[in-house]
């Protein structure tokens, strides 16, 4: 293995080691390679992460071992690394999580072995409460990626109608994520039931092709699956920018709508997406700019409940409620909280 590097950034000194370890074996690209990619793409990816409390999808080894899915903040972190400190119902326990103000946290993460940052859709002032509403377009076992290209533009139809400006990208995979500011005023439950309403009507519109089935048994192999869930608490998604831990190297991809129908997946990697970042800049660079309510989608969930003769929709809705609300006290922190080892193992991922 290569000596350590060091790479500035900002006014930070984030020490590499291993920059030649290989992370995508089908490429050769290496741990410094997903490290200058971060760099290219930063304004975009610190958007992206900034103050969300974000789960790191590491590989030690690169994909050719095992992921870690890394809720706490890795041991040996800098003194200038911020996190906060959630509370996981389901769990009954707390964990500190990365929480991103500038690029070098993120280049620390890398340094720490990790490819995928999976940020919480709320903002440390307030983790109760979401500002970001993600509309998760799921193409099923035997569905394409055209389906998911007509779920998105019935999507974008029902949200212009609404008033409500949505910012599209690629989820790296075969789906596609449309992401909406929203007014933090509601938890996560009501935020869910909104997602849950929207999804309802887009599967009215598009009964050929979607579905809002909860029990995967009961979804038609070919259709798209409007997630809702993907807003419930402690539920997260790859970031705008953010590489997958696939063979491909493909980046979760911001597009503008008039892209939608040309736009191919495979086409986003590490190796292309900081080119077109650099032509293009952040597409998703005015999100912040306006911030949309969510009474209409919540007079639809009650609409929708209300009309439900045998309560199977309403069944299929609250289904596993209890992990949705409670969050606890919450604190930020710049030094991370130490959470000792076990005495037969590694620092535990999970809360």
């Amino acid at each position: 293995m290569a000596d350590a590097i060091e790479l500035a950034v900002g006014t930070r000194t984030v020490r590499l080691s291993s920059p030649d370890r290989v992370y995508f074996p089908e490429h050769g690209w290496t741990k410094l390679d997903v490290a200058r990619y971060y760099l290219a793409v930063g304004d975009g990816i610190l958007r992206a992460l900034r103050e969300r409390p974000t789960m790191l999808h590491r590989f030690p080894d690169g994909l050719a071992g095992p992921k870690v899915h890394q809720k706490r903040l890795p041991r040996g972190a800098p003194d200038w690394m911020e996190t906060v400190e959630l509370h996981f119902p389901r769990y009954g326990q707390t964990a500190d999580e990365l929480c991103p103000t500038e690029l070098a946290q993120i280049i620390w993460a890398v340094q720490m072995s990790t490819v995928e940052f999976h940020p919480w859709n709320v903002r440390r002032a307030d983790v109760d409460r979401p500002d970001e509403w993600r509309i998760d377009l799921d193409p099923g076992p035997g569905a394409s990626y055209a389906a998911a290209r007509l779920a998105a533009h019935t999507a974008h139809e029902v949200l212009t109608e609404l008033g409500i400006s949505g910012y599209p990208k690629t989820s790296g995979g075969n789906g596609l994520h449309v992401y909406v500011r929203i007014v933090p005023e509601w938890g996560f439950a009501d935020v869910r039931r909104a997602a849950w309403a929207f999804a309802r009507e887009v599967e009215r519109r598009r009964p050929d092709a979607v579905t809002t089935a909860w029990w995967r048994k009961d979804r038609n192999p070919a259709h798209v699956f409007v997630d809702y869930n993907q807003n419930a608490r402690d539920h997260t998604i790859a970031s705008a920018y953010s590489l997958r831990g696939v063979p491909a190297g493909t980046v979760s991809t911001p597009i503008t709508w008039d892209e939608l129908d040309a736009a191919e997946p495979r086409d986003f990697t590490l190796a292309t997406v900081p080119d077109r970042f650099a032509a293009l800049g952040d597409l998703h660079a005015g999100i912040d700019a306006e911030a949309f309510r969510l009474d209409t989608l919540l007079e639809w969930a009650d609409r929708d409940e209300r009309d439900d003769p045998d309560g199977s929709v309403a069944r299929a809705l609250h289904a596993d409620d209890s992990p949705h609300e409670g969050a606890g006290p919450t604190k930020t922190r710049q030094q991370p909280r130490r959470i000792p080892r076990a005495p037969d193992g590694p620092e535990r991922p999970h809360p």
